[in-house]
């Protein structure tokens, strides 16, 4: 069995000699050795990985398998409840639960600027490990690039992500079905509200936190209760309007969801009306829409209400077969309007 490693948060890399990132550290020589070895050697530790090889072997019984891959490349690297290290780590756990896979495995490149404060990249690999061990996954390869002074932006991360799925379901957009009840896990929007706060240096009367955390503890314990998931979607850029509005281009259903049943925080309902923002649409990373049978709803907010990320679960609408894809709300004074997906960005740089 590996054992959980505890680490100081001191940077173990001699920065007294090297305090920030040098082209040198990118080139493939004795500083580029001295980095991986000090920093992520140290920070990543496990057999695989020690193995040291351009590839990692993993030894995994036969079974179906999900991958995925993700970029992020957030400004700033750190906000309140999270940076850029764990929200790498959580994001690419969580699109694997998606798809109802077990992560394991996730390989990380980085692409460092020069003039990087090595000990800002230990606090993010710290931040990665300390997601990894929650995460019960194990980061098993990566690599490392240095880009010149001004081309970088600090740190971008690309990660991607290996899981088992060890159960018959077949989850997806095409498995959506007519009367499927439509579940969020919690509240709406913070993660967004979090790094526009961060990024304009805006103050609220509470302070709002990214809701990053992973969510595949949550997804398989639904699947071990035996609740037929037909849809998960993880709801980042572009929020439950974006992820509703893809589901149903795939699936060819309309969507009928209640604003007055959508979770979404008092003081984050007001940061958006006051930045000219809907909630609907503001990205999220610890929150997911899951689509199952209605007589097995109440059952799945039952189940995820177990977990801390699946608290604030509920019940928000329903689908139906229509002609004309379609997602509807019904609002707060009962009127209908098509919530459609929005063309761009609310928020650029969010993940």
């Amino acid at each position: 069995m590996i054992k959980n490693q505890e680490f100081s948060l001191s940077c173990p890399f001699p920065i007294q000699n090297y305090p920030h990132v040098l082209l040198a550290h990118g080139g493939g020589g004795r500083f580029m050795h001295q980095l991986i070895e000090k920093m992520f050697l140290a920070g990543f530790e496990n057999p695989v990985l020690l193995q040291r090889h351009d590839a990692a072997i993993l030894n995994r019984p036969s079974a179906r398998i999900a991958f995925t891959t993700d970029s992020y490349v957030i400004s700033p690297l750190f906000f309140p409840g999270g940076n850029i290290g764990d929200l790498a780590v959580n994001g690419t756990v969580n699109d694997l639960a998606m798809a109802g896979a077990r992560p394991l495995y996730l390989s990380s490149g980085f692409i460092l600027e020069e003039g990087l404060a090595m000990d800002t990249l230990w606090r993010v690999i710290d931040s990665m490990r300390k997601a990894c061990q929650k995460a019960g996954v194990f980061i098993v390869t990566g690599d490392t690039k240095v880009v010149g002074k001004g081309k970088g932006d600090g740190i971008f991360i690309n990660t991607a992500g290996i899981g088992v799925i060890e159960h018959d379901l077949t989850i997806g957009p095409l498995a959506v079905r007519d009367g499927d009840a439509i579940i969020v896990n919690g509240d709406l929007g913070a993660h967004g509200m979090a790094i526009m706060a961060q990024r304009e240096s805006l103050s609220f009367e509470s302070a709002i936190e990214s809701d990053t955390a992973p969510l595949a503890d949550m997804v398989l314990d639904l699947i071990a209760h035996k609740i037929n998931v037909h849809c998960l979607r993880d709801l980042t850029r572009g929020g439950l309007a974006s992820a509703l509005n893809e589901i149903v281009m795939v699936s060819k259903t309309k969507m009928q969801i209640v604003e007055n049943a959508i979770p979404v925080r008092e003081d984050v309902a007001s940061a958006c009306e006051m930045l000219g923002l809907d909630p609907l649409y503001v990205a999220n990373e610890g929150r997911m829409v899951a689509f199952v049978p209605a007589d097995e709803a109440d059952q799945t907010v039952d189940v995820m209400r177990r977990h801390p990320q699946g608290q604030g679960a509920c019940i928000i609408g329903h689908v139906s077969l229509s002609d004309q894809p379609l997602v509807v709300m019904k609002s707060k004074i009962g009127a209908h309007r098509i919530i459609d997906m929005i063309s761009g960005e609310q928020l650029p740089r969010i993940c």
